[in-house]
């Protein structure tokens, strides 16, 4: 294992074993005087399908969902919302059993979360939205435009995958994942194990989705990965070959965080995606 590979790991084993830690400590981003994901003024909790789920809306205008990762939360988008909000309403949550959405299940499915946000956005009187997905909030996104088509007008994902193997993720985090996962199995299973152990459950099992099933995303989507990114440029690649109206656009020398190191370059790219109409190039149009 490289050096970069290592630090990588190191900085993945950092994120989940913290994950139940930070339900309770709250850590939070600030940009001047908004503190992302803990900010009293906007903040506010929703009864959604079992749980209470936590959520942060700012700016107006046509209705914009972003979707955090595994074991992330609301702060995590700090680069994209004062961007985004000076000409969208933009509309956050912490997705179940992570950042402020406590939920003591001992269930957790991506078809859960997408049908999470498809209740929060009812309550909001969302009937339509664009969609934004990092990493397992690419997959909601995905799950949401195919069991909600009519709540996606388009969707942005990055570092989003369709299963839960070496084909594609990087064969050697998706092992230390797994042996992660099964380590923790043999110790006590207090509180925040039974929580780290649930997120680790869910990249390690899930999501299962078949390619085929992608033509059920109807909406105009633009599929994004890292040419170093722990889910597989093939793999990534094959996403926006299945679903029917896609662009792809693979970023150089980034890993998963394209949405943070090119975070300028991100939010110019998707936000231009948003406001121009799809079009397929076909024909002699493709030599221009």
């Amino acid at each position: 294992m490289n050096l970069s590979k290592k630090i990588l790991f190191a900085s993945v084993a950092s994120l989940i074993m913290m994950s139940s830690y930070a339900q309770s400590t709250l850590p939070v981003a600030s940009t001047g005087a908004t503190v992302y994901g803990n900010n009293t003024a906007v903040g506010k909790y929703a009864d959604i399908r079992g749980f209470r789920m936590y959520y942060e809306v700012y700016g107006a205008g046509k209705p914009l969902l972003i979707i955090h990762g595994n074991g992330g939360s609301i702060k995590d988008f700090k680069n994209q919302i004062p961007y985004f909000a000076k000409n969208y309403k933009v509309i956050l949550a912490d997705s179940r059993a992570q950042g402020k959405s406590i939920d003591t299940s001992d269930s957790l499915t991506y078809e859960m979360m997408a049908d999470d946000l498809n209740a929060l956005l009812n309550k909001l009187r969302v009937d339509s939205c664009y969609v934004i997905g990092w990493s397992d909030g690419g997959i909601d996104g995905l799950l949401l435009a195919m069991r909600h088509p009519e709540k996606v007008k388009k969707l942005a994902i990055t570092g989003a995958n369709l299963w839960p193997d070496t084909t594609a993720v990087e064969p050697a985090l998706f092992q230390w994942i797994v042996s992660t996962n099964d380590s923790l199995a043999k110790v006590t299973q207090t509180p925040a194990i039974k929580a780290q152990k649930k997120l680790l459950n869910l990249m390690v099992f899930n999501p299962n989705i078949p390619t085929a099933d992608l033509k059920k995303v109807k909406c105009p989507t633009l599929v994004i990965g890292g040419d170093n990114d722990v889910i597989l440029p093939k793999h990534t690649l094959a996403i926006a070959e299945a679903v029917p109206q896609s662009y792809l656009w693979i970023l150089p020398n980034s890993g998963h965080s394209t949405l943070i190191t090119y975070k300028d370059m991100f939010n110019q790219i998707v936000g231009d995606f948003f406001k121009m109409p799809y079009r397929k190039v076909k024909g002699m149009a493709q030599l221009e």
